[in-house]
């Protein structure tokens, strides 16, 4: 239920920054509008919390077609007979009393042979699914014109080290646990666990940041097809991309709109609103390639001192701020370094937090994938359309963010948060050499 309660308090705070008029419009169509969102959200938790797991009748099941994902692409939304801000806000709290009277009555121990039940998965999936339409409200808050109506303090500055971090860490070769079979609250696609075999790597200490990623535009990156996938340089020349969405020039330097504030673009701040073809050519032209999923994830999770896969980069040890931005603490990404204590064997600095990352890796399912509840959260959306993204960013809720979660998006989106980080392979010498964890370049 406190999971269920912090979603809510999010959604709330989401919805309730806007008027009326803010809440029906569509700021973009790559967005729902925002009472879409709202009422989505109480559909889910009728279908699944009140109906599936408490076996009652539902409060709306005539609402299912209206607030069906898959049904009505998000730029058709507003011709949907939509619930009015009022109507929706008032299904959400009759859905949400009788979700607590369901939780109060069903059994939710391990033991419980009802899959959904046991764990309580069912309610963890639905307070996943809150935050995940919370984060996509907030990219629409971003997206929407007008005067600033969110506001968070900035982030705490660098620590004193992070000028002094090596460029990059070194992963070495050898097998790891990918994925899980013991966390409760995993998604279909995190499952099952299983053994992967990644050759030893360097990766970025930190993501590639505003500064670095400017000096890529002021060399003619975007000008060179020789750094872009030929589908990524016909998608920059018809999209017309100059720069990560939300920049502008300002005479030699760079401005920046956050949530309907202009501002300069930080430079040491990891680059956010870029696509996978940016990154992509950005590592081409830096002489590196993005990481694949698996490597990210053996960066991120895996210990050689013990040989586990730990749950999050630092151990085993639920998300305080101390170890990530999450949680819509802030409203940006923090200063690259920030968050040692958030840091992975390998040495690498925010993996998780900040921003969500691109690997080059298509989605696809683990071996012995199996669907559920539903094909429509994963199986559907399996194959080479779509690129894989790792970490979460900073309006990640840490009930979403651990070190299995699975993102993914097509090549072209920008409205996410999303940023990167590059990898090179080990040279012939390195191999034999086997440097020590966490050595850099220096």
């Amino acid at each position: 239920m406190a999971a269920l309660e912090a979603a809510r308090r999010r959604t709330e705070l989401l919805t309730d920054a806007v008027d009326e008029a803010d809440l029906l419009a569509q700021h973009s169509p790559l967005m729902s509008p925002l009472v879409w969102d709202l009422a989505h959200i109480g559909s889910q938790e009728d279908l699944w919390l009140v109906r599936e797991a408490g076996g009652r009748p539902g409060l709306r099941p005539d609402l299912d077609h209206v607030y069906d994902a898959f049904r009505t692409p998000r730029a058709d939304r507003p011709a949907l007979p939509l619930l009015s801000p009022e109507q929706a806000r008032a299904y959400l709290a009759a859905v949400r009393e009788q979700t607590a009277d369901v939780l109060a009555t069903v059994d939710t121990s391990p033991e419980q042979p009802d899959r959904l039940l046991a764990g309580a998965f069912v309610f963890g999936m639905l307070a996943q699914h809150e935050q995940q339409h919370d984060e996509t409200m907030l990219a629409t808050h971003q997206l929407r014109s007008g005067p600033p109506v969110l506001d968070a303090p900035a982030p705490p500055p660098a620590p004193a080290d992070a000028a002094l971090l090596p460029s990059e860490v070194h992963i070495p070769g050898g097998p790891f646990t990918m994925g899980t079979s013991t966390e409760p609250w995993a998604l279909d696609n995190e499952l099952p666990a299983h053994q992967v075999d990644v050759p030893g790597f360097w990766l970025d200490t930190v993501p590639v940041t505003n500064g670095a990623y400017a000096e890529f535009i002021a060399a003619g990156g975007y000008d060179d097809p020789v750094w872009w996938t030929p589908e990524g340089w016909a998608h920059v020349r018809e999209a017309g991309l100059e720069a990560p969405l939300f920049w502008e020039r300002d005479g030699e330097g760079w401005t920046r709109r956050v949530f309907g504030r202009t501002e300069p673009v930080a430079a040491d701040e990891p680059v956010v609103h870029v696509c996978w073809y940016e990154a992509d050519a950005y590592a081409r032209w830096a002489g590196r390639r993005l990481p694949t999923e698996a490597e990210w994830e053996k960066a991120a999770r895996h210990d050689p001192a013990t040989g586990r896969s730990r749950r999050y980069p630092w151990g085993d040890a639920e998300p305080g701020p101390e170890h990530a931005n999450l949680g819509q603490r802030h409203l940006r990404p923090a200063p690259a370094g920030s968050y040692p204590q958030g840091a992975a064997p390998s040495g690498a600095r925010q993996l998780l937090g900040d921003v969500w990352e691109w690997t080059s890796s298509d989605f696809a399912p683990y071996p012995g994938f199996a669907a559920f509840p539903y094909k429509e959260y994963s199986e559907v959306f399996f194959g080479p359309d779509y690129k894989v993204l790792r970490g979460g960013a900073f309006g990640v809720s840490p009930v979403v963010a651990r070190g299995t979660f699975r993102n993914w998006d097509y090549p072209i989106r920008r409205q996410i948060f999303a940023g990167f980080r590059t990898a090179r392979d080990e040279e012939p010498a390195e191999r034999q050499a086997d440097p020590a964890p966490g050595a850099g370049r220096g």
